[in-house]
């Protein structure tokens, strides 16, 4: 699953989060958290985690058409 780095961003101003505080709110590694950043796949349950982390739906953080 690929996460959209737009879509992310925008969650993230949503959710008044910085990019360095993601990891920390999502519960998992900044490593893991910038593979999804930069485009790279991420697992479902990372992708939960980081949607759940900014109260969005996974969903709308997913690459159209991934």
């Amino acid at each position: 699953m690929k996460v959209d780095r737009r879509k992310l961003e925008l969650a993230m101003a949503r959710a008044c989060m910085e990019s360095r505080d993601l990891p920390a709110a999502a519960g998992l590694p900044r490593p893991t958290v910038q593979n999804a950043v930069v485009g790279k796949g991420v697992r479902p349950a990372t992708l939960g985690r980081i949607a759940k982390a900014l109260n969005v739906d996974p969903a709308e953080l997913l690459e159209e058409g991934g």
